[in-house]
């Protein structure tokens, strides 16, 4: 008995799967810490050999530097005979004590020490503001952005200066410094440059000759000239363009040079973003009949902004470190109260000045690393929300 070609296209399709089957987890070889490692780590022999010598090189730094910091240390002791007892037994460690008596000095500087519970409010306001904006999941963060760019500023200006007014002695910028400068400094130029960056991109791209030209200008000058020079130019130059009673703050004048020092950077890094964004989106924001504000505040900028995050965190990571050039034109920053102590006859030991430098850079990793590591979450949340 035969069967019919219908027959045989019955049966086909009797035999198509209603289902789909579930679907089963990876391979225990592209998973976890072994599926990490042969992902990131030994990809291809290139990678296997980078990875090799790095692990050679960490195996060389790492045992000599926890010797210093942790193990052959001295914790404790009143003056350099304490660490140079470590130093003629052979144990050559950190001297903590140094770090320990210095601290205070490291972090306010000369700032006067029954004020300084101000600082730390500052401090704590500070941190609060900061959180609050960058906390994706804090309420009313509209509210949190006026604190952080109305309140807080006028907030420690009036803690950190004084109001006699309301019972705040004044206190002189003179007398300010340590981390408290590091931080005011970076502050007032990460949260200025980004905004006066955007202007000036803008404006660079503008059809107006005017706003153009000065953009261009602007951005190509402070481009051009080292930091160093920025600052004398505030610090030096501009006091004599100004009678002398409205000659401006030392440190105020470090903080306007080096807010337009990084907007001019920012300028550049906002201006690859906006040049990366497909022209189409321009054409189709003004099909939709959007103005120019509304054009770069809904479609453009957000965009330009999300491709150039890496660019905009490495722009803020350099103008946290170049804030130690500021001691250049007189102001004591945190890198130069560690200089100052380290020469303290009291702490003359062949470590102490190797355990000041090494604080100073425990301290400037920690902040950069955090801002990087803010960078990429926000750059993998932007990419998981593309995917979707």
């Amino acid at each position: 008995m035969t069967m019919s070609e219908g027959d045989l296209a019955v049966m086909e399709i009797r035999f198509v799967r209603g289902a789909m089957l579930d679907s089963k987890p990876p391979p225990a070889s592209m998973r976890g810490a072994i599926g990490w490692l042969r992902e990131n780590l030994l990809s291809s022999p290139f990678n296997i050999a980078l990875t090799v010598i790095i692990a050679l090189l960490l195996a060389w730094i790492i045992p000599d530097l926890l010797r210093f910091l942790i193990f052959d240390a001295v914790w404790t002791g009143a003056d350099r005979d304490a660490c140079l007892e470590g130093v003629q037994h052979r144990a050559i460690g950190a001297c903590w004590p140094f770090v320990w008596e210095r601290w205070p000095y490291f972090v306010y500087g000369s700032y006067p020490g029954p004020d300084r519970w101000r600082v730390d409010v500052f401090f704590v306001m500070l941190a609060i503001g900061v959180v609050w904006l960058l906390w994706l999941h804090a309420p009313r963060r509209d509210i949190g952005a006026i604190y952080f760019f109305v309140v807080l500023p006028i907030s420690a200006f009036i803690l950190l200066t004084g109001w006699r007014a309301i019972g705040l002695e004044p206190v002189d910028t003179v007398l300010w410094g340590g981390i408290l400068v590091t931080i005011v400094v970076s502050w007032v130029g990460i949260v200025v440059s980004l905004p006066l960056g955007i202007v000036l991109a803008l404006g660079r791209r503008s059809h107006m000759p005017a706003v153009r030209l000065f953009s261009i200008t602007f951005i190509e000058f402070v481009r051009g000239v080292p930091l160093v020079t920025v600052l004398f130019m505030a610090s030096v130059m501009l006091p004599l363009f100004v009678p002398e009673q409205y000659s401006p703050d030392k440190l105020l004048r470090a903080l306007v040079g080096i807010a337009l020092f990084a907007s001019a950077y920012m300028a550049e890094v906002v201006r690859a973003g906006l040049q990366a964004i497909p022209k189409g989106q321009f054409e189709g924001a003004m099909a939709v009949g959007l103005n120019y504000p509304q054009r770069m505040r809904l479609i453009i900028l957000p965009q330009a902004l999300k491709i150039t995050i890496p660019n905009i965190v490495n722009t803020y990571i350099g103008l946290f470190k170049d804030t130690t050039l500021v001691f250049i034109v007189g102001i004591f920053d945190f890198l130069h109260t560690v200089e100052i102590s380290r020469i303290d006859p009291k702490w003359a030991t062949p470590v102490t000045s190797t355990t000041g430098y090494a604080v100073a850079a425990i301290f400037y990793l920690i902040f950069c690393y955090a801002m990087s590591r803010y960078a990429r979450a926000t750059e993998a949340r932007l990419a998981l929300s593309d995917r979707r």
